[in-house]
């Protein structure tokens, strides 16, 4: 899942400043489950912003409301109305929602509200942790279904290095190294011997060094 948070209260009044008709847009999808961009999040956005414009003696008209996915065009259209009403609309969805919706509603403005952090995973209520990277090329049935990539600290793909003590990477002893975890399942599953086999260079040119990349599916095309 995409992890977000959301930005300061205090940078988001800025950035609405101009504007009296403001619409919080909060999305459904994994800013809801990590409990920045839900619905929740967007009353408690809007609520917070016009109580904030009131005491500053400035007008204000702020609403919200949710759709079930920002990233798509189709689920755009149930907020058509509340979008052409506003002045401006601030996005509780990551950062491809919002480009989604300048791209939808081309003639409004959309502004982040939220952060877009990584890729990860829930450890514990609260808590997420980065497990992918999206390099468009992977690994993981090499290595134990443990990223090198996104959770080792050089991305390295012939680990482990020599800097990593008790488990634990050279730069914070808080920090599991990515190749020990990969080590002990391959020690779990007796597949040790795969780590005889060095691996060349990663091709980087499926990751987003190259600029933005597509993904195509004939089968499904229309």
């Amino acid at each position: 899942m995409i992890v977000a948070q959301r930005k300061p209260l205090a940078e988001i009044i800025k950035a609405v400043e101009p504007f009296e008709k403001i619409l919080i847009l909060g999305c459904g999808e994994c800013v809801t489950v990590c409990m920045a961009g839900g619905d929740k999040e967007a009353r408690e956005t809007a609520l917070a912003l016009s109580v904030a414009r009131k005491k500053a003696g400035k007008p204000v008209q702020v609403k919200s409301h949710t759709v079930e996915r920002q990233c798509e065009f189709e689920y755009l259209e149930a907020a058509r109305e509340l979008v052409e009403e506003a002045d401006v609309v601030v996005s509780l969805a990551c950062g491809v929602g919002v480009q989604t919706m300048n791209i939808h509603y081309a003639e409004k403005q959309t502004l982040p509200g939220l952060n877009t952090t990584f890729m990860g995973y829930p450890a514990e209520q609260g808590v997420w942790v980065e497990n992918c990277l999206g390099c468009g090329n992977c690994v993981l049935e090499e290595t134990m279904g443990i990223c090198p990539i996104a959770r080792c600290t050089k991305s390295m793909l012939n680990g482990p290095c020599g800097g990593s003590q008790n488990g634990k990477c050279e730069i914070s002893k808080d920090l599991d190294c990515a190749w020990h975890l990969i080590v002990e399942r391959m020690i779990k599953f007796n597949k040790l011997d795969a780590l005889i086999e060095v691996k060349p260079p990663k091709d980087w040119s499926t990751s987003h060094h190259g600029g933005p990349r597509k993904m195509i599916r004939e089968d499904v095309k229309l």
